[in-house]
């Protein structure tokens, strides 16, 4: 497992330096990161009555596929009444105003994840008190997306290598965030943060090891389902909703993540929403990426771009 060096300096939403360019990621450095803060004040408030959250959630479940994943009143209303519990400080407040303004794909992203690991943590994590608390860490997850230039965030050629390596870092970004807001090196809103690009198989990154925390893996799960159906600047259209479930199932054929997760979001995909424990999952391939995807294209230079092996 690799020690995480950071590429590019952290920043707090308000500049405030937390670790510079080439610092080291060690349970040393983070402890003295928490240690030599000031407590960040305990007045936390609603995310849900934090300017237009609420509205804009039912404004991104109302649309295709997430009209049908959360089909019924009831299914809205019992998520935003989980939902209600979740309270931040407002450095993490702040944090979606500034996706809000400036990277709206990112801003959607966020609550949209948040909704619907919400409603898979229902079906997955039974009891409510745990539930709550597990769930609040996803409006954190891509947090640290606030150190991403906007340029790299938004740019709608492919990256360069070393463009890719600094969007990486937005987990290790998000891990230092939290734990200075949280001022706690172990808190779990912090671990969603880093660990949401890590796979049950030690394939992912930022640190390749094998994920085994549930609500991480629900993060996970939800994170590239809904990165697949979303706009990215990256490629000319998005997956259609066939297409990005089978790149589910195939994540978890090749044992990157769990079956029980990808069942519960197969589940909420049919009409019949039965329970996850009963839903059988089909093999067949039928779905056809997107054309023009860049994802996995790096630019050399202005001129030449070529695939990675």
């Amino acid at each position: 497992m690799k020690t995480l060096r950071l590429l590019y300096p952290v920043h707090t939403i308000d500049n405030t330096l937390l670790l510079p360019a080439g610092a080291l990621l060690s349970p040393s450095s983070i402890h003295a990161l928490v240690s030599s803060r000031k407590r960040i004040p305990n007045k936390k408030y609603s995310l849900l009555g934090h300017g237009r959250v609420k509205k804009d959630i039912h404004d991104f479940l109302g649309q295709p596929p997430y009209d049908r994943i959360f089909s019924g009143k009831e299914t809205v209303a019992d998520i935003l009444d989980v939902m209600k519990n979740v309270h931040f400080a407002v450095p993490i407040l702040q944090s979606l105003d500034y996706f809000y303004q400036n990277d709206f794909v990112t801003y959607e992203h966020i609550l949209t994840v948040f909704a619907l690991s919400a409603l898979l943590a229902k079906d997955l994590i039974p009891d409510r008190k745990s539930r709550i608390q597990e769930i609040s860490t996803g409006p954190t997850h891509d947090i640290g997306k606030v150190c991403v230039p906007l340029h790299i965030l938004k740019k709608t050629t492919p990256l360069t290598r070393n463009e890719y390596k600094i969007l990486r870092q937005h987990s290790a970004a998000g891990y230092v965030l939290l734990c200075h807001y949280f001022h706690d090196a172990g808190c779990l809103a912090a671990r969603v943060a880093r660990d949401h690009h890590e796979r049950r198989d030690g394939s992912g990154y930022p640190r390749g090891i094998r994920l085994r925390n549930l609500m991480v893996e629900i993060i996970a799960v939800c994170d590239v389902y809904d990165a697949l159906l979303a706009p990215r600047p990256y490629r000319k259209g998005s997956y259609d909703n066939r297409t990005a479930l089978e790149e589910i199932v195939g994540m978890a054929e090749r044992k990157e993540i769990g079956w029980n997760i990808v069942k519960a979001l197969v589940a909420h995909n049919r009409r019949l929403k039965a329970h996850y424990t009963e839903t059988k999952i089909s093999r067949g391939i039928r779905g056809t990426p997107p054309a023009g995807n860049l994802h996995g294209i790096f630019a050399e230079d202005e001129d030449e771009a070529q695939v990675v092996k």
